[in-house]
Formats: C-alpha cells, structure tokens, sequence
C-alpha cells in the first residue's frame, strides 16, 4: 500500500510506509553521558482561545509525554524553547507547567531541569531585568528541579556591553543553592537574541561567555550551547573548567558531538531528541558499553530527519516535534498553543512523516500512515 505524499515542486509520489517500528525497550538511565530530551507541550484543542491569548495546556497529555521519555532513562529538560517558551506559552503558563512536571518526576523517580528566563517582563532596567530572573529561579528550585538559566530577551535589548551580562549572570550565581545550567540559544532559534554576551562576534561572545562560567565554576553544572556550529562547540567544551560539562544542543551534528574525541565529548540537551527519545537512548546504551560504531550506526542516520525540522526558520522546528508526536500516538490530535501548527508548509510535514517513518519512529506505522492521510485530505490531497 503506497501514500502520495506533495514534494516541493507540486508533484505528488508514491511512498510505501514499512510496517514494523524500530524495536526499542524502555530502560534504566545511562552511565557514561547525561542526556536531557527538550519535551514540548500539548496543546487543549477543545479550548476556546485566540493564538495571542494565554496557552491552554492538555495536562494529562503533557504529563504523559514526560513519562515517556523518562521510562527510557532520559532526562526531561522542561519549560524551555522546545516547550515554545516566548512562543505560545507565556510564564504563568511555564510557571504550571514546572510545578506539575517537577512533582511528576519525584513520583517516577525521574530527571528534571527547567527553563529560568525573563518572560514576566518584555523589557526593563537590569534591577528589573534580575528580578524577573530572581523569580523564576526561586521557583525551579523550590519545586526541587534543577535550573537552566536561559537567555533572555529583555536583557539582550537592555544591556549596553559585555559588562551587563557579567552582572546580572555574577548575581544570578552566587544567589543559585545548586549548580546551574547556562543556556546560550543562538539567534536562528530567536532573532531577539542577537548579539548575546554583548557581542555580535561570536568569538569576543565566547570569552565573555567563558569569563562568567571562569568567575563561579562551583556554580556552573554545564553549559547548554544551541549555536548549530560543531567546531564552535568543541572549541568551547575544551575551554572549560574542569568538571563544568558542555551540553550539546546542535540539532545538526550531535552524533558527533556526543561520541566526542581523544579530548573529549558533550552530553546532551536536545530537542530532537523529543521525537528520536527511544532510539537516541538505545543508541547511548551502546555508547555505555564502549561501542561508538555502534551508537553512530544507530543515531548518524537521525541526522537528515533533524536538519529538516530545524531548517530555516530554525525556531519553528517546534511544529515539527509535535507533528511527529500526533503521527507516533502520543496525542490525539495536532493542534498547538499560539496556532503553531500553521507555521510549516505540507511539503514540510510529508517530508517529515517519510524521514521518520523510515528511521521507524512511529510505534504503530499504520496509525502514522492513515493520520498523515487525514492531513493530506484536509490540505486537498484526495487520490
């Protein structure tokens, strides 16, 4: 049984789903790296809401998807861009989301860190500016998860140089009960970002970066890097202190990353790895072992099916994730907070559905097959 699926030219083909998933088996967490999957949200799609209003959240749904991800050993790295932070879901909404996330894991026993920004304010003085941090922080750690300091949009638009974000980063640390992770997303992932560490060279930007994390390295758990720049990254994880960790979060060339070299390697905070979440554990388990060759037989093949998610533009690779976690059965539909799942063309999604669909991703290929039907005949796609 074949599916005609539109290319980007306009032109339909013929695609012959498989009928068997990957086998994959839930399993324990991993010795040898600290894997985070970036877990996005499902929306309500019963709610009553505009796509500028508040998000309403299925929190069963969401919940769920965490348990997923943790009964295959990965951390949930929560409230953060993948979650559609500053893009659908604003802090009250972030604020529930930590709270419940947090309890959940305690009950499963499982790893959580969560998204710290400024998204209460849009703007502000930097006494405002490391207040609104000052809130979600106290926050994340009183629900007992571990904090990842993100960046921040007001503070990109207020600070006049490098010596702001030594400030407001020197307070944040010394006020944090428990070593952090610092989050440098990069400006294809959010535009307000440019120019982040006070430079719009990234190399002046790494120092600063460095110079913060050099000042408080008993503070600093490791970094979290979204530059989509291996040898950027690597340049990097070698500069810092001993003990701080790189967490890789290049969608694009993570396998490498994560095998590392003779110097050494990242772990792994990833929002690829929301759709990949079995088959990127089974692939460190191998890694566990010793066997490299077998974890890049494994994930190396994922790589095509990220690169188009996370292409240009990169921020709306959220829609994509969701997308593949509607095919896969995790939720019963594909609607997303802020109306995002407009935001990729049909092409896109059949492009998707075909990369996934033969990594076998989807637990029930036939389910995958007639909702990717479903959508085709919502677009006009009737033979």
């Amino acid at each position: 049984m074949t599916i005609q699926l539109p290319g980007a030219d306009g032109t339909l083909r013929a695609y012959e789903p498989r009928t068997e998933p990957l086998a994959v088996a839930a399993g324990t967490s991993f010795t040898s790296r600290t894997v985070f999957a970036a877990a996005h949200v499902v929306a309500d799609p019963f709610a009553d809401v505009s796509p500028d209003a508040p998000a309403a959240v299925d929190w069963d749904a969401t919940l769920a998807f965490r348990r997923h991800l943790w009964a295959h050993g990965l951390g949930v790295a929560e409230a953060m861009d993948t979650a559609q932070r500053g893009m659908g879901l604003d802090w009250t909404g972030a604020a529930e989301l930590i709270r419940r996330s947090a309890a959940e894991a305690r009950a499963v026993g499982g790893r959580i860190a969560c998204g710290v920004g400024t998204d209460q304010i849009t703007g502000g003085t930097l006494a405002e500016i490391r207040a609104a941090y000052e809130e979600q922080l106290a926050l994340v750690e009183d629900s007992g998860a571990q904090a990842v300091l993100m960046a921040s949009r007001a503070l990109a638009a207020t600070a006049t140089g490098p010596e702001d974000y030594l400030e407001v980063y020197g307070h944040l640390l010394r006020q944090a009960t428990a070593p952090v992770v610092l989050h440098w997303l990069g400006p294809m992932f959010d535009p307000a970002l440019t120019g982040y560490w006070g430079a719009d060279d990234l190399d002046a930007a790494t120092d600063v970066f460095l110079e913060i994390i050099a000042a408080h390295p008993d503070k600093v758990d490791g970094v979290k890097v979204s530059l989509l720049e291996a040898g950027r990254e690597t340049d990097l994880r070698r500069r810092l202190p001993r003990g701080v960790r790189c967490y890789t979060g290049d969608d694009f060339h993570y396998p490498e990353l994560i095998a590392g070299d003779a110097h050494g390697f990242s772990h792994a905070l990833l929002g690829v790895f929301d759709p990949l979440g079995p088959l990127a554990a089974q692939a460190v388990r191998l890694l566990d072992t010793g066997d490299t060759a077998g974890f890049r037989a494994l994930l190396d093949p994922t790589v095509a099916l990220s690169r188009h998610l996370f292409q240009a533009p990169t921020r709306f690779y959220k829609t994509g994730v969701v997308f593949l976690a509607w095919l896969a059965g995790h939720q019963d539909h594909f609607a997303m907070v802020g109306g995002l799942q407009s935001a990729r063309s049909l092409p896109h999604f059949a492009r998707a559905y075909e990369l996934a669909d033969g990594l076998g991703l989807f637990p029930d290929p036939k389910l995958a097959e007639d909702r990717m039907k479903t959508l085709l005949a919502l677009y006009g796609v009737t033979r």
